[in-house]
């Protein structure tokens, strides 16, 4: 949908809402999938708007949003829907999400006001799975009603073809297929009588005042306890210490057998074999987000899901053999592959890497003080502009509402996957060869929007997988003490 039409569908639902028509409409960071969210306020009114191109995917958000939040469970009201414009508004659950948490960690690797965040959400989790899910209608489940054994195929498929092979990793295809039916086969036996989210994880869970609420289950059906659990505490990049792990899981286990009747040591059998479930697919969607579309956000996050998935085969903790799978993942952690760049290398090395942004339009391409003449110089103009719509005009790249737009409507995205392709292969060749200057540079028009956040995105980029020295300056921004008129 084009996004002139977009923004009226969402306008018009607002005036719906509110009675009066939005004062401002600005595009949230995206998610990784199709959905666009807006947010959109007029005098202390705020709503998300919600646009997914999927029909069934909407009817099974609605239809569990409002029956969650009918049971008093922590999930967005929705206010108003016109599921033929595949649109709609739901609260605003505000801007602070677990994972943003997980992002501010200190010094120690779990401290304890996280903790205690992560106690109230698995609380949560036992409510929603197995209050909410008490007469909810599944026939609204997209694409099953079940977490079943051909859900579980599927998931097995995607990990082989879009993770194994694109690594490179040799395998015996009959002989993985009967683990994966073997590792189904098991993991039936746990049930499938509650409320299973797919996708419980860190991004998906808002905090505000210190409170969870979970958002984006359009994706659940009926299934077992244990997944959402071990999705949630065994998220790659969380990277929760185990013995914080089992703490969780002993907390969660108190709340839910409150609720229904478990046996804590049948569970904790059948879990870590959904703990391996939820690491295959997780790997099949890195493979084909990292290894086939080159997304450096999902490269990062294989390591830590290839450490979770040795850690229960070195532990023993998987309850049926499955000795294919352990093979092949021992390979692909043998290969080293995806061990990530000694960063003292980088910061041991000679080399600095001088980052700019500029204005075609004012002074032009900078020249490499070093007295080299090389470096690589990108264009962003090809980039939609924000700096051609009113809201955005005194704002630079460096404001969230630029960041976003940027990120939602524009190709920003695989442009940067690819400049960080390519100047990543010129960074660790100028670290082999002792070389002391490389430079790099951003221009747009006015050297305000795009350019900035290009040259922001490598030098994060390249400070966090090289550690190498930089020097980053923002030409016409630091000329006017970034102050746009």
């Amino acid at each position: 949908m084009k996004t002139s039409l977009l923004e009226k569908h969402l306008s018009d639902l607002f005036e719906e809402w509110a009675g009066v028509s939005p004062e401002l409409m600005l595009p949230l960071a995206p998610s990784g999938s199709a959905r666009i969210y807006y947010r959109l306020q007029y005098d202390g009114k705020s709503a998300i708007g919600t646009y997914s191109p999927s029909r069934q995917e909407n009817e099974a958000f609605v239809a569990f949003s409002r029956h969650f939040h009918a049971k008093g469970l922590p999930v967005p009201e929705i206010y108003v829907e016109r599921l033929d414009d595949n649109v709609y508004l739901q609260e605003d659950l505000g801007a602070t999400t677990l994972y943003s948490y997980l992002l501010q960690r200190d010094d120690s690797p779990f401290p304890n006001h996280l903790m205690t965040i992560y106690k109230r959400v698995v609380e949560e989790l036992a409510r929603v799975q197995i209050k909410g899910g008490q007469g909810l209608d599944y026939s609204k489940c997209f694409p099953r009603a079940v977490f079943d054994q051909q859900s579980m195929l599927w998931d097995f498929n995607a990990f082989k073809y879009q993770f194994l092979r694109l690594a490179g990793t040799d395998f015996d295809e009959q002989r993985l297929e009967k683990d994966a039916h073997r590792l189904a086969d098991f993991l039936l036996e746990a049930g499938t009588d509650h409320f299973m989210y797919r996708d419980f994880q860190s991004r998906n869970i808002m905090v505000r005042s210190g409170k969870p609420f979970f958002i984006d289950y359009q994706g659940g059906r009926r299934g077992a306890l244990q997944y959402d659990l071990a999705s949630l505490l065994y998220q790659a990049k969380a990277n929760i210490p185990d013995e914080h792990r089992e703490a969780l899981l002993d907390h969660y286990l108190d709340i839910a057998t409150r609720l229904t009747h478990i046996d804590r040591a049948a569970f904790r059998r059948y879990y870590y074999g959904f703990v391996l479930m939820r690491s295959v697919q997780v790997l099949g969607a890195y493979g084909l987000r990292g290894l086939y579309e080159r997304k450096e956000h999902f490269l990062k996050s294989i390591p830590f899901a290839l450490d979770n998935v040795q850690e229960l085969f070195n532990q023993d903790r998987i309850a049926v053999e499955l000795p294919e799978l352990k093979k092949a993942i021992g390979q692909v952690v043998a290969s080293g592959q995806f061990e990530p760049f000694d960063t003292e290398r980088g910061e041991q090395s000679l080399l600095t890497v001088r980052i700019h942004s500029f204005s075609y339009k004012k002074g032009g391409i900078p020249p490499d003080p070093s007295g080299n003449g090389g470096g690589f110089t990108f264009d962003c103009r090809f980039l939609h502009n924000p700096g051609r719509y009113e809201p955005y005009k005194q704002l630079t790249g460096r404001d969230e509402p630029v960041i976003n737009f940027l990120q939602h409507h524009s190709k920003m995205g695989g442009f940067l996957n690819d400049v960080f392709r390519i100047v990543d292969e010129a960074v660790e060749n100028y670290i082999e060869r002792s070389f002391t200057n490389l430079i790099v540079s951003f221009g747009c028009t006015g050297g305000q929007h795009r350019s900035v956040y290009a040259a922001d995105a490598l030098s994060k980029h390249l400070k966090e997988k090289y550690g190498v020295a930089l020097e980053l300056e923002h030409i016409e921004q630091e000329k006017k003490n970034w102050i746009n008129k």
